[in-house]
């Protein structure tokens, strides 16, 4: 990993911080290092392992061209979400999760199209044909499927993973993703159960720096594996010029070659008639 992750930074964005331990899943035993004061502290040497291996699989994701869809619609995780994902450009749901998001992917893109659609109608004046309440109503309209689906205009197809913040309050988005097979990464605090993602991050889920350290590390992965693709693509097109550079070389090297031996030719060949011209004219 490009970034390395230092337990102290961990520690002091408050990442170890779980749930009350009346509140907690024993499933989250192996990754709680102890109890103080009736809440559950995460053993931050495993979140930081866990980070590491996350951060190596999104980065395989992103350099594969795929998208990666963070979800987050709980009030302190929403704008650093919407922050982290734009800067990584991926897209994100940060309102109501839309069902059907993912199982009923065809109807959502629909809805995408409709905003594209009312976006061409202002541009080629259409818009403007209608009456004043039709217009009105459009608005109203474009700016609700702005507010829950504008992030994800870009998406064109079901991503690849989902990374997910609290994985309690965006249980339906889970539920979506294990039914296709899609892989989950996820922000797991002590109250939740971590057999339900395929790459649990033990971490507080509900501190907005413990989010944002969390999301910092994984979204500088995406952007790794992003330079990466884009290297390789350079590397493969630098490639293919000199390739064909080289066998236009190749061609055109026989040809330049042959041109004096034609020449000679025509000399040779053309020697003789010139002589006998001469010599008929002596005579």
């Amino acid at each position: 990993m490009a970034n390395k992750i230092d337990v102290k930074d961990l520690l002091e964005a408050g990442v170890h911080f779980g749930h009350m331990t009346r509140k907690w899943d024993p499933n989250m035993a192996p990754y709680i290092y102890m109890e103080r004061n009736g809440i559950h502290i995460i053993n931050l040497y495993k979140t930081a392992a866990k980070i590491e291996e996350a951060s190596e699989a999104m980065q395989k994701i992103a350099a594969s061209g795929r998208k990666i869809l963070f979800v987050a619609t709980k009030k302190q995780a929403k704008d650093i979400v919407a922050e982290k994902a734009l800067a990584c450009n991926m897209p994100y749901i940060t309102e109501r999760w839309p069902g059907g998001m993912l199982t009923n992917f065809v109807t959502i893109r629909k809805a995408v199209k409709k905003m594209a659609t009312i976006d061409k109608m202002k541009k080629d004046g259409t818009f403007m044909t209608l009456s004043k309440k039709e217009r009105l109503q459009v608005d109203r309209l474009r700016a609700k499927l702005e507010k829950n689906l504008g992030s994800i205009s870009d998406m064109s197809r079901l991503p690849a993973a989902l990374f997910v913040v609290d994985i309690k309050a965006e249980h339906i988005a889970i539920k979506e993703a294990q039914k296709l097979n899609i892989p989950v990464f996820a922000m797991v605090d002590t109250n939740s159960d971590p057999r339900e993602v395929d790459y649990v991050i033990p971490s507080n889920d509900d501190a907005s720096k413990s989010i944002d350290k969390i999301l910092s590390l994984v979204t500088a992965a995406v952007i790794d594996g992003l330079a990466n693709r884009t290297s390789d693509k350079e590397g493969d097109e630098a490639n293919e010029v000199v390739a064909v550079e080289e066998v236009t070389a190749a061609v055109e090297a026989p040809v330049a070659e042959a041109a004096p031996e034609v020449e000679a030719v025509v000399e040779v060949e053309a020697a003789p008639e010139v002589e006998a011209t001469e010599t008929k004219t002596e005579e």
